[in-house]
């Protein structure tokens, strides 16, 4: 993975003649813009009040996170043409209901997003090798997107590798692309080269650019909870539950988990991922009761 591959930075080609349009995932927003914060509050707040909520209420909660009813307006627009949301009203409300093919996207990131894993030593590998033409590059290309956007360490040209545990995500975006006949899927347990582990983790990993991501993630919201603290209301907890949500999203995309014995001894992601998880635990809850004061309201 290069740093192109950091969220916000990669824009697709446009689709080929006579395909949907990509439906906007996980990591094609930049954190902390409009549209982020939107599909942040999609997947967290619209599950919870049967997939369906007024706009003037999305308005209200995208406000309460720092965007002007202008700029949230705006972005549910944007979010609605990638086919997150789709327009619904309901009696004489107009609101925005997830999309049917939203459910499976949601799914897909809870497993990541609300549990951080990681590797142990011994862990076995999935190794992906396909050789796509050109005559196919778009769907080549979104291949080697998608496998960067699960954690996929590109090794060589046409020879990725990830935790196997994401082996059925990876067969996931095979199928999706329609290219099971030009990728085959390895399980490994051992790993060798002429270089350390660590060696060749930074051959195939943006270490640099994922250590970025935890620290900024730390430094953003390592005081979240002294905060809530200061003012502990269930608005106060939703903005800043919202903001840390929105922030650590693309990380456990990013960063595979991988295994100690291919870390630097002073990696950060234990610590930002168990920030993560203390605001999760205190801070989910009020958070969700403030959505559901504005959706009653």
């Amino acid at each position: 993975m290069t740093a192109s591959a950091l969220p916000g930075s990669d824009p697709a080609p446009p689709a080929a003649a006579g395909t949907a349009p990509e439906l906007l995932d996980d990591l094609d927003s930049r954190p902390g813009s409009a549209t982020s914060l939107v599909r942040t509050i999609a997947g967290e707040v619209l599950r919870e009040h049967g997939d369906w909520l007024p706009s003037t209420v999305l308005v209200e909660l995208l406000r309460g996170v720092g965007v002007s009813p202008e700029r949230g307006r705006t972005a549910l627009a944007r979010v609605r043409a990638k086919g997150l949301i789709v327009a619904e009203r309901r009696g004489p409300r107009a609101g925005y209901a997830l999309s049917p093919a939203a459910s499976e996207l949601l799914a897909r990131g809870d497993r990541r997003i609300r549990e951080p894993r990681a590797m142990r030593d011994g862990d076995p590998w999935c190794l992906v090798s396909f050789s796509v033409p050109e005559s196919l590059r778009h769907q080549r290309h979104q291949l080697r997107r998608r496998l960067s956007w699960i954690g996929a360490g590109n090794v060589s040209q046409g020879l990725w590798i990830l935790p196997a545990v994401l082996l059925a995500e990876a067969e996931g975006i095979v199928r999706r692309l329609g290219l099971a006949d030009r990728v085959t899927l390895f399980v490994s347990h051992e790993v060798r080269g002429a270089l350390s582990p660590r060696e060749l983790a930074g051959q195939w990993w943006d270490l640099a650019a994922i250590r970025l991501l935890h620290e900024r993630f730390l430094a953003a919201h390592a005081t979240a909870l002294d905060a809530w603290e200061a003012e502990p209301s269930d608005a106060h907890a939703f903005r800043l539950w919202i903001a840390a949500l929105d922030a650590w999203r693309p990380i456990p995309y990013l960063d595979p988990g991988l295994p100690p014995a291919m870390l630097p001894p002073d990696w950060p992601g234990a610590r930002s991922a168990e920030c993560y998880l203390r605001l999760r635990r205190t801070l989910a809850t009020p958070a969700a009761a403030h959505a559901a004061a504005l959706a009653r309201g």
